[in-house]
């Protein structure tokens, strides 16, 4: 090698950034915190079904029957007794203690119609959460001494075959016999055994208050 030849640099080009390539990086990384912000949001709701849907209370903890599937709340119109029609999908966002009868309104749809309120006033401060409901299932009129003991229900008088369709008894039983209860979200999940007593209100009631704690991270009173 010759001492006086001149020092020969090779210069090579320095590595580009590519401005697309950090913007996709950056969208990427704002896409995974957005998803990250959702999971903690739905966290609570998430949490409380998997507890009360999935992970199930043991079978003689539970006095109802829960409903797998549940049924969601059919697309099924519903006249008031003042005429005003309603869609029972209406009726969503409440917790529904539900009882069915004619309109006659015999001494068991009485003692029902008794239950649900008293069940409804037991649960105290989260009596609002939980909408009383009337599904009258024939053409006969309500009789006018009824009419005091409803105040604050929802009573809707609904066609009987679509009606079978969404809510059923236990086998042997009529629909009329037992108390039903459907979620906020609008699904019929647990049915109170037939031939409900005060002894067997009282049982209720725990179930009652069991899934509103459930629920309590996600539902509030009112619609």
């Amino acid at each position: 090698m010759n001492k006086d030849q001149p020092l020969e640099l090779t210069v090579h080009t320095l590595p580009r950034v590519d401005g697309t390539d950090v913007n996709v990086k950056r969208t990427r990384i704002g896409r995974w915190q957005m998803l990250l912000v959702l999971l903690i949001c739905a966290a609570p709701v998430v949490a409380s079904y998997l507890t009360y849907y999935v992970v199930r209370p043991q079978a003689r903890s539970v006095f109802g029957t829960l409903v797998d599937p549940q049924r969601p709340l059919p697309d099924l119109m519903g006249v008031a007794p003042d005429g005003a029609a309603s869609n029972l999908r209406a009726l969503k966002g409440q917790w529904l203690l539900v009882t069915v009868s004619g309109g006659a309104c015999d001494a068991t749809c009485q003692q029902y119609l008794y239950m649900q309120r008293q069940l409804r006033e037991s649960l105290g401060k989260e009596k609002d959460r939980v909408d009383r409901v009337w599904l009258i299932n024939d053409d006969v009129a309500i009789a006018p001494a009824l009419l005091p003991a409803l105040q604050g229900a929802v009573v809707l008088r609904v066609p009987p075959t679509e009606l079978a369709a969404w809510l059923a008894p236990q086998q042997g039983h009529a629909l009329a016999e037992h108390l039903y209860l459907v979620d906020p979200m609008g699904n019929w999940m647990m049915r109170f055994p037939a031939g409900l007593d005060l002894k067997g209100a009282a049982k209720a009631k725990r179930d009652i208050e069991r899934v509103l704690r459930a629920s309590s991270s996600w539902d509030e009173a009112g619609r």
